[in-house]
């Protein structure tokens, strides 16, 4: 089970802790969509496109890792290491995410609090950056959104 807790209202930063051990920091990038965050020493790059709906993570050497396609949709994808991970929305109001594998739903991720932000995810079979890179998509999704729902 992977946690992501926001470390202050004012920054957007989320503690990520697996199974009860801290393992990074996701921190929202100012000038574009998406974050970064550091794990097991390796330092990551999260980045959106124009419209928010690809994102791409990068490792420090500006490798390409995973590729996230149609975020924000009711049925998205996300391609790392050589594998499709499907994800669904689970409902059209809904904050859970549903993790799909050849036809049968094996994890999720779902905002436990809609006031502090936080979120769980259970994601098996996702390597744990790639799991962090997902949360970051999520939380950069539910972000624009509230700014959007906030402005409107």
């Amino acid at each position: 089970m992977l946690t992501a807790e926001r470390m202050s209202v004012w920054r957007g930063r989320y503690r990520l802790v697996a199974d009860g051990r801290p393992v990074a920091v996701w921190d929202p990038s100012w000038w574009r969509t998406g974050g970064d965050f550091e794990v097991d020493g390796r330092h990551y790059q999260v980045r959106a496109n124009g419209w928010g709906t690809k994102y791409r993570m990068f490792d420090e050497a500006g490798g390409e890792v995973a590729l996230v396609e149609r975020a924000g949709r009711k049925h998205w994808t996300v391609r790392a290491g050589g594998r499709t991970y499907e994800f669904r929305r689970a409902s059209m109001w809904g904050n859970r995410q549903e993790l799909w594998a050849d036809g049968v739903k094996v994890g999720e991720m779902r905002r436990t609090s809609a006031w502090s932000g936080a979120i769980e995810a259970d994601l098996p079979g996702l390597p744990l950056h790639v799991q962090i890179c997902v949360i970051g998509v999520q939380i950069a999704i539910w972000q624009a959104q509230q700014s959007a729902a906030a402005s409107g």
